[in-house]
Formats: C-alpha cells, structure tokens, sequence
C-alpha cells in the first residue's frame, strides 16, 4: 500500500520561515527609533536657551560696590548687554559716562552717590 502513488496529490513541500529575522529586524528598528526619541527629548530639555538676561542682572545686582574699579568694569560690560530698549540704552549710556572716572586708573576713589542713584534707577528700567 505504501506504493500507491496518487498522481493528483503533490509532495508536501519546505516553506522557508523568516518570521524570526523579521522580528529580529522590528525589534531592532524599534529599539533604534526609542533610543533616538529619548537622545532628542534629553538634548530639548538639557538645551534650551537659558535666557541671558536674567544672568546678566543677577550678575550686576550682585556687584561688589565697594571695590570700584572691577565694579566699573563689570558694570559697563553687563549693562551693554542687558540694555535693549531705548530708555534702556540711553540710561545705560548715562551710567557708562559716570563710570569712565572711575576705570583706566591705577587707585580710584570709593563710586559715588549721584552714581549709585543712576545705577538704581537703570537697574529699576530693566524688564527682565
């Protein structure tokens, strides 16, 4: 009985099976495309622009007033940057104009009240 062929019927054939390295591949793109979701979330939040401005007035509301020269310095150079508005630049001018008696100088005197009124009243201006 083994014999008996049957013409109508085919032998049974092998069918390759991918379904491993398919899942293999997924499984790898998926990990590639979490990898790269959370590289970019960390740079978003790890890079966001600090905002220069409140810098700049920390750094001048914590000057050293009574060592005149560097605060003559730092003043000029960190209201530059901080002044943006007109009445902003225009106080701003004011108060570097104060401070030139002050820098280029090998001892200067302690700054001065009328200085201190003008710094006050620039640090007031500014929106930060």
């Amino acid at each position: 009985m083994n014999e008996l062929k049957i013409h109508d019927i085919k032998e049974l054939v092998d069918i390759p099976d991918f379904s491993l390295y398919i899942y293999m591949l997924l499984w790898i793109l998926g990990c590639l495309v979490f990898f790269i979701l959370v590289f970019i979330i960390i740079k978003l939040f790890l890079n966001r622009k600090k905002n220069k401005r409140k810098e700049y007035y920390k750094i001048l509301k914590s000057v050293d007033l009574d060592n005149s020269k560097q605060a003559a310095y730092k003043i000029t150079k960190y209201a530059r940057l901080l002044s943006q508005s007109d009445r902003e630049k225009k106080l701003c001018h004011e108060l570097i104009e104060e401070l030139e008696t002050y820098k280029y100088k090998k001892e200067v005197e302690a700054l001065s009240s009328d200085f201190k009124i003008i710094f006050g009243r620039f640090m007031d201006s500014v929106d930060v």
